[in-house]
C-alpha cells in the first residue's frame, strides 16, 4: 500500500504528514509550492481534485482521491484499524467528534479572517480589533478544556489532536496565543516534541506553523 500526500508548502496538509507518519503507514510526498505573489496554490493542484487545494491523498490500493483534512483523518483512522481513532467511554469519543470537526469549521474561520484583514493598511488595524476577541472566545475555551485532560479527546493522543494543531499554531503565530494560556502552550511544545511530528516536518520540507 502507498498513500500518495499532494502535500502544499506552509498548509494545512503537514498535518496529514503528521497523522501518517504517527500510524506509521507507507506514503509518499509529491509537493507543491505556492504563487510567490497570491500564496495561492499552483494550478497542478487541479489535476489531482477539482478544487485545487492541498491535503489530498490517493489510495493506490483502493483507487480513492479523497480531499479535506478532517475526512482525510477519518479515512486514515480507518486503514489503520482505528488507531488514533475515538476511544474509552462515550464522553471520550464525543469530544473526539467534536474537536475533529470544531478546528475548521469554527476556529479557523476567524484565524483566516484575521490573517486576510492584517494585510490591508489602517482599516485592516480596524476590523482586526473587532475580530480579536471572537478568537480570544475560543482560546479561553482551548485553554479549559486542555486544563481538564492532556489531549483534547482524553488521556491519549488522537486524530482530534491531530485536526487542532493548525489553528493553534496559527493562534501563536498571529492571534494572541501566549503564555496567559500555559495548558494551550503545553500542549503544542508536546506535540512538537513527538518523533513523529519532526519526522513529518522532515519530509513536509519548511513549515512556517501556520
Amino acid at each position: 500500500m502507498t498513500i500518495i500526500v499532494h502535500h502544499l508548502e506552509n498548509s494545512r496538509s503537514q498535518r496529514i504528514l503528521w497523522m501518517l507518519e504517527e500510524l506509521g503507514l507507507p506514503y509518499e510526498v509529491k509537493r507543491y509550492e505556492r504563487n510567490k505573489q497570491t500564496m495561492l496554490a499552483p494550478p497542478e493542484l487541479k489535476k489531482v481534485h477539482p478544487l485545487g487545494k492541498s491535503p489530498v491523498i490517493e489510495d493506490s490500493d483502493e483507487g480513492h482521491v479523497i480531499a479535506e483534512t478532517g475526512a482525510i483523518i477519518e479515512y486514515l483512522v480507518e486503514k489503520a484499524d482505528g488507531k488514533l481513532g475515538p476511544q474509552g467511554h462515550r464522553d471520550s469519543v464525543l469530544r473526539y467528534r467534536q474537536f475533529l470537526h470544531y478546528a475548521e469549521g469554527s476556529m479557523m474561520p476567524p484565524l483566516l479572517v484575521l490573517l486576510v484583514v492584517n494585510r490591508i493598511p489602517l482599516f485592516g488595524k480596524k476590523v482586526a480589533k473587532r475580530i480579536q476577541p471572537m478568537i480570544d472566545v475560543h482560546l479561553d475555551y482551548v485553554e479549559a478544556e486542555l486544563a481538564q485532560r492532556p489531549w483534547f479527546a482524553g488521556d491519549e493522543i488522537s486524530g482530534a489532536d491531530i485536526m487542532m494543531s493548525f489553528p493553534l499554531e496559527a493562534a501563536r503565530g498571529r492571534a494572541g496565543l501566549g503564555a496567559s494560556r500555559p495548558h494551550t502552550i503545553a500542549w503544542l511544545a508536546k506535540i512538537h516534541a513527538r518523533p513523529a511530528y519532526q519526522a513529518a516536518l522532515a519530509k513536509g520540507g519548511p513549515y512556517a506553523y501556520a
